[in-house]
């Protein structure tokens, strides 16, 4: 059915208030590979071991997340057709380590693809230190809705990407995910079984449980920081197109653009199939 955004409206703000662990960091961490093939490396070390501890900067994307609020019944979406398409961070201040987080999910925007072409929705997060009122990040989250468009709202094709430069890459960096990588990620906050039940993912088309976007987003987060941040400092934003998923096991290669001041280009295949699976990249770093 269409969209209705009074619906949508009438829940907004959604307020999520997380308590934050050392251990929590740790297993993001984990679940997005820092330590596979480098458990006793320094800069792998320092996201997960306790007393040394950092936040990765892609761990913005799970932070004060309030669920999967769209595919809710009161919302009359059709929740097999939500897609996640795109995501974006931008960091404002280092992330804790412990303490509690506040979230404050609103809308941004939502564009009407027409009848039979879905609608696109732009969801704002603002994530917060609740006890010291700090703003450590703003998340910015592209959802398709592939069956609920044509409702009469503005039109158009969706706001403008960054495209990767059309010339050889500077460098390619490579990834590999494992078999049991999206049972390790899911634990940082989503449990949508399309990443872990067979039956549920062939349902939706996929001959087996997929990876996470956000968990090959934080993989591909990693290794751009390992690479560009390689003499310290970090990640300060982090653009993504969702194009296609990764099965869990699968190696990924990212290539980059360096576009000086701090800025880099990417895109990340998957090897084995040669796919597009992270497009449209784009990095600030200091």
């Amino acid at each position: 059915m269409p969209l209705d955004p009074r619906r949508l409206e009438s829940a907004l703000p959604i307020v999520t208030d997380q308590v934050l662990t050392r251990r929590d960091v740790i297993l993001y961490a984990l679940g997005v590979s820092v330590a596979l093939d480098r458990e006793t490396d320094p800069h792998a070390l320092s996201f997960l071991y306790e007393d040394r501890l950092q936040a990765l900067p892609s761990m913005a994307a799970v932070l004060g997340y309030p669920g999967f609020w769209l595919g809710e019944e009161r919302f009359g979406l059709t929740a097999s057709g939500i897609l996640h398409v795109g995501h974006s961070i931008e960091i404002h201040r280092p992330l804790p380590v412990e303490g509690t987080i506040r979230g404050v999910t609103t809308i941004d925007g939502i564009i009407d693809k027409g009848a039979g072409k879905g609608a696109l929705v732009y969801i704002r997060r603002e994530v917060y230190d609740a006890a010291a009122g700090d703003h450590l990040a703003t998340v910015l989250q592209t959802s398709l809705l592939r069956h609920d468009g044509g409702f009469g709202g503005e039109g158009g094709a969706g706001r403008e990407l960054i495209r990767v430069p059309e010339r050889m890459q500077d460098v390619s960096l490579h990834s590999r995910t494992v078999p049991e990588q999206a049972l390790i990620y899911r634990l940082s906050g989503d449990y949508n079984p399309l990443h872990i039940l067979p039956d549920v993912a062939k349902q939706a088309g996929f001959e087996r449980p997929i990876l996470h976007g956000l968990c090959t987003y934080g993989v591909v987060g990693f290794a751009l920081l390992s690479h560009l941040c390689a003499r310290g400092g970090s990640i300060s934003r982090l653009d993504v197109r969702f194009s296609a998923p990764v099965y869990p096991g699968e190696r990924l290669r990212t290539d980059v653009w360096l576009l000086g001041d701090g800025k880099a280009s990417f895109r990340s295949t998957a090897v084995e199939r040669n796919v597009t699976v992270l497009d449209n990249g784009f990095a600030e770093y200091h």
